[in-house]
Protein backbone atom coordinates (compact mmCIF):
# COMPACT_ATOMS: atom_id res chain seq x y z
CA UNK A 1 0.00 0.00 0.00
CA UNK A 2 1.42 3.28 -0.74
CA UNK A 3 2.37 5.80 1.99
CA UNK A 4 1.44 9.37 1.09
CA UNK A 5 3.89 11.75 0.26
CA UNK A 6 3.49 14.86 1.85
CA UNK A 7 0.41 15.16 4.78
CA UNK A 8 -0.92 17.95 6.48
CA UNK A 9 -2.68 17.42 9.55
CA UNK A 10 -4.91 20.29 11.28
CA UNK A 11 -2.01 22.91 10.83
CA UNK A 12 -2.16 26.39 12.52
CA UNK A 13 0.70 28.69 11.68
CA UNK A 14 1.36 32.26 13.08
CA UNK A 15 3.55 35.42 11.86
CA UNK A 16 4.56 36.88 15.54
CA UNK A 17 0.52 37.63 17.04
CA UNK A 18 -1.11 36.77 13.66
CA UNK A 19 -2.85 33.37 13.32
CA UNK A 20 -2.61 32.92 9.35
CA UNK A 21 -3.62 29.46 9.21
CA UNK A 22 -6.28 27.34 10.68
CA UNK A 23 -6.71 23.81 10.74
CA UNK A 24 -4.83 23.24 7.37
CA UNK A 25 -5.04 19.81 6.15
CA UNK A 26 -3.98 18.12 3.11
CA UNK A 27 -2.37 15.21 1.42
CA UNK A 28 -0.28 14.90 -1.28
CA UNK A 29 -0.56 11.54 -2.63
CA UNK A 30 2.68 9.49 -4.08
CA UNK A 31 3.61 10.48 -7.82
CA UNK A 32 0.74 12.93 -8.10
CA UNK A 33 0.54 16.45 -8.49
CA UNK A 34 -1.89 18.50 -5.43
CA UNK A 35 -2.62 21.89 -6.41
CA UNK A 36 -2.85 24.27 -3.61
CA UNK A 37 -5.24 27.46 -5.04
CA UNK A 38 -6.67 30.54 -3.42
CA UNK A 39 -6.60 34.45 -3.63
CA UNK A 40 -3.50 36.66 -2.45
CA UNK A 41 -3.05 36.44 1.10
CA UNK A 42 -5.13 33.10 1.32
CA UNK A 43 -2.42 31.17 3.33
CA UNK A 44 -0.81 29.18 0.62
CA UNK A 45 2.68 30.64 0.67
CA UNK A 46 2.81 30.52 4.41
CA UNK A 47 1.45 26.72 4.31
CA UNK A 48 4.68 26.00 2.37
CA UNK A 49 7.08 27.94 4.68
CA UNK A 50 5.34 25.81 7.57
CA UNK A 51 6.27 22.59 5.49
CA UNK A 52 10.13 23.79 5.33
CA UNK A 53 10.30 24.39 8.69
CA UNK A 54 10.59 28.48 8.42
CA UNK A 55 7.10 28.84 10.54
CA UNK A 56 6.80 26.24 13.00
CA UNK A 57 2.86 24.49 13.32
CA UNK A 58 1.20 24.99 16.17
CA UNK A 59 -0.46 22.61 16.99
CA UNK A 60 -0.43 19.78 13.92
CA UNK A 61 1.04 17.23 12.03
CA UNK A 62 3.53 17.45 9.00
CA UNK A 63 4.71 14.39 7.84
CA UNK A 64 6.14 13.26 4.42
CA UNK A 65 6.23 9.50 3.41
CA UNK A 66 4.97 8.26 7.08
CA UNK A 67 8.02 10.28 8.92
CA UNK A 68 6.76 13.39 11.51
CA UNK A 69 8.85 16.04 9.93
CA UNK A 70 6.52 19.27 12.19
CA UNK A 71 9.42 21.07 14.10
CA UNK A 72 12.64 20.49 12.47
CA UNK A 73 14.98 22.53 10.83
CA UNK A 74 14.49 23.76 6.96
CA UNK A 75 18.33 21.75 6.40
CA UNK A 76 16.87 18.55 8.05
CA UNK A 77 13.39 19.17 6.22
CA UNK A 78 15.19 19.10 2.90
CA UNK A 79 17.57 16.46 4.29
CA UNK A 80 14.51 14.19 3.97
CA UNK A 81 13.74 14.86 0.75
CA UNK A 82 11.85 18.13 0.69
CA UNK A 83 12.35 20.68 -2.03
CA UNK A 84 10.97 24.08 -3.01
CA UNK A 85 10.84 26.48 -5.72
CA UNK A 86 10.46 29.72 -4.22
CA UNK A 87 8.30 32.75 -5.51
CA UNK A 88 9.94 35.38 -7.33
CA UNK A 89 12.71 32.49 -7.49
CA UNK A 90 15.60 33.68 -5.59
CA UNK A 91 18.22 32.45 -7.79
CA UNK A 92 21.89 33.84 -6.21
CA UNK A 93 22.62 36.39 -9.65
CA UNK A 94 26.30 36.92 -8.92
CA UNK A 95 26.93 33.07 -9.63
CA UNK A 96 27.06 31.46 -12.73
CA UNK A 97 24.17 28.88 -14.17
CA UNK A 98 26.48 25.99 -12.84
CA UNK A 99 26.89 27.07 -9.40
CA UNK A 100 23.47 27.82 -8.72
CA UNK A 101 22.81 24.24 -9.29
CA UNK A 102 25.98 23.19 -7.80
CA UNK A 103 25.30 24.41 -4.46
CA UNK A 104 22.06 22.71 -4.23
CA UNK A 105 23.24 19.44 -5.51
CA UNK A 106 22.64 16.81 -3.18
CA UNK A 107 23.20 12.72 -2.40
CA UNK A 108 23.12 10.50 -5.62
CA UNK A 109 19.97 10.12 -7.27
CA UNK A 110 18.31 10.41 -10.90
CA UNK A 111 18.87 14.41 -11.23
CA UNK A 112 22.38 15.83 -11.58
CA UNK A 113 23.57 18.58 -13.61
CA UNK A 114 23.91 16.97 -16.91
CA UNK A 115 20.35 15.72 -16.62
CA UNK A 116 19.31 19.45 -15.50
CA UNK A 117 21.12 20.44 -18.81
CA UNK A 118 19.11 17.65 -21.52
CA UNK A 119 15.76 19.11 -19.18
CA UNK A 120 16.93 22.75 -19.75
CA UNK A 121 18.98 22.78 -22.77
CA UNK A 122 19.09 26.77 -22.84
CA UNK A 123 20.86 26.45 -19.29
CA UNK A 124 23.82 24.49 -20.65
CA UNK A 125 23.75 26.92 -23.23
CA UNK A 126 24.33 29.67 -20.23
CA UNK A 127 25.72 27.54 -17.77
CA UNK A 128 28.82 30.11 -17.61
CA UNK A 129 26.65 33.03 -17.33
CA UNK A 130 25.52 34.99 -14.29
CA UNK A 131 22.23 34.09 -13.15
CA UNK A 132 20.90 37.60 -12.95
CA UNK A 133 21.73 38.24 -16.54
CA UNK A 134 19.37 35.54 -17.63
CA UNK A 135 15.31 36.17 -18.80
CA UNK A 136 12.58 35.65 -16.42
CA UNK A 137 11.82 32.59 -17.85
CA UNK A 138 15.77 30.97 -17.87
CA UNK A 139 16.03 32.08 -14.25
CA UNK A 140 12.24 30.21 -13.15
CA UNK A 141 13.89 27.10 -15.43
CA UNK A 142 16.98 27.22 -13.23
CA UNK A 143 15.38 27.49 -10.01
CA UNK A 144 13.47 24.57 -10.98
CA UNK A 145 16.72 23.28 -11.97
CA UNK A 146 17.99 23.79 -8.61
CA UNK A 147 15.75 22.54 -6.78
CA UNK A 148 15.97 18.97 -8.98
CA UNK A 149 19.64 18.93 -7.97
CA UNK A 150 18.90 17.88 -4.77
CA UNK A 151 16.89 14.72 -5.44
CA UNK A 152 13.58 15.82 -3.77
CA UNK A 153 10.96 13.22 -3.10
CA UNK A 154 8.83 15.92 -2.47
CA UNK A 155 8.72 19.20 -4.51
CA UNK A 156 6.87 22.02 -3.64
CA UNK A 157 6.38 24.74 -6.26
CA UNK A 158 5.24 28.62 -5.17
CA UNK A 159 4.33 30.36 -8.99
CA UNK A 160 6.33 29.20 -10.85
CA UNK A 161 4.32 31.00 -13.78
CA UNK A 162 4.32 34.30 -12.40
CA UNK A 163 5.54 37.08 -15.00
CA UNK A 164 6.05 34.50 -17.57
CA UNK A 165 5.02 35.02 -21.56
CA UNK A 166 2.44 32.76 -22.65
CA UNK A 167 5.13 30.33 -24.56
CA UNK A 168 7.31 30.03 -21.54
CA UNK A 169 4.40 29.53 -19.21
CA UNK A 170 3.10 26.65 -21.70
CA UNK A 171 7.04 25.10 -21.69
CA UNK A 172 6.88 25.47 -18.01
CA UNK A 173 3.56 23.68 -17.78
CA UNK A 174 4.90 20.77 -19.76
CA UNK A 175 8.17 20.49 -17.54
CA UNK A 176 6.07 19.99 -14.81
CA UNK A 177 3.92 17.63 -16.20
CA UNK A 178 6.70 15.50 -17.41
CA UNK A 179 8.11 15.48 -13.68
CA UNK A 180 4.61 14.38 -12.42
CA UNK A 181 4.70 11.61 -15.14
CA UNK A 182 7.97 10.64 -14.23
CA UNK A 183 6.41 9.70 -10.49
CA UNK A 184 7.77 12.89 -8.52
CA UNK A 185 4.96 14.54 -6.01
CA UNK A 186 4.48 17.89 -6.63
CA UNK A 187 2.99 20.53 -4.40
CA UNK A 188 1.85 23.63 -6.98
CA UNK A 189 0.75 26.75 -5.59
CA UNK A 190 -0.38 29.12 -8.75
CA UNK A 191 -2.71 31.55 -9.87
CA UNK A 192 -2.61 30.27 -13.11
CA UNK A 193 -6.36 28.41 -13.02
CA UNK A 194 -5.86 26.98 -16.23
CA UNK A 195 -2.34 26.01 -16.16
CA UNK A 196 -3.22 24.43 -12.30
CA UNK A 197 -6.27 22.28 -13.49
CA UNK A 198 -4.05 21.10 -16.79
CA UNK A 199 -2.14 19.65 -14.14
CA UNK A 200 -3.04 18.84 -11.01
CA UNK A 201 -5.01 15.36 -10.13
CA UNK A 202 -6.39 16.96 -7.20
CA UNK A 203 -6.98 20.48 -5.66
CA UNK A 204 -7.13 22.08 -2.61
CA UNK A 205 -8.37 25.68 -2.22
CA UNK A 206 -7.50 27.99 0.77
CA UNK A 207 -9.57 31.12 1.36
CA UNK A 208 -8.37 33.38 4.45
CA UNK A 209 -6.01 30.65 6.12
CA UNK A 210 -8.72 27.60 5.72
CA UNK A 211 -9.71 25.06 3.41
CA UNK A 212 -12.38 25.93 2.01
CA UNK A 213 -12.27 23.15 -0.79
CA UNK A 214 -10.99 20.09 -1.67
CA UNK A 215 -11.35 16.93 -4.09
CA UNK A 216 -10.24 15.32 -7.72
CA UNK A 217 -9.01 18.35 -10.39
CA UNK A 218 -11.83 16.98 -12.57
CA UNK A 219 -15.08 17.93 -10.03
CA UNK A 220 -13.75 21.02 -8.68
CA UNK A 221 -13.01 22.60 -12.35
CA UNK A 222 -16.99 21.54 -12.41
CA UNK A 223 -18.04 23.55 -9.44
CA UNK A 224 -18.15 27.25 -10.67
CA UNK A 225 -19.59 28.43 -7.45
CA UNK A 226 -17.13 27.29 -5.14
CA UNK A 227 -14.46 28.66 -7.86
CA UNK A 228 -16.62 32.20 -7.64
CA UNK A 229 -16.45 32.48 -4.41
CA UNK A 230 -13.19 31.24 -3.21
CA UNK A 231 -10.66 32.40 -6.55
CA UNK A 232 -13.00 34.84 -8.35
CA UNK A 233 -11.63 38.59 -8.22
CA UNK A 234 -14.17 40.92 -5.35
Amino acid sequence: MAIDALTLTDIDAYYGDSHVLHRVSLTLKQGELLALLGRNGAGKSTTLATVMGWLKPRPGRISVFGEQIGGLSPEAIVAKGVALVPQGRRIFPSLSVRENLIVAARGKGRWDMERVFDTFPRLRERKSQAAGSLSGGEQQMLAIGRALMSNPRVLMMDEPSEGLAPQIVAEVGRIIAGLREEGLSILLVEQNLDLAMSLANDVVILNTGRVAAFGNAADIARNQDVIDQNLGVF
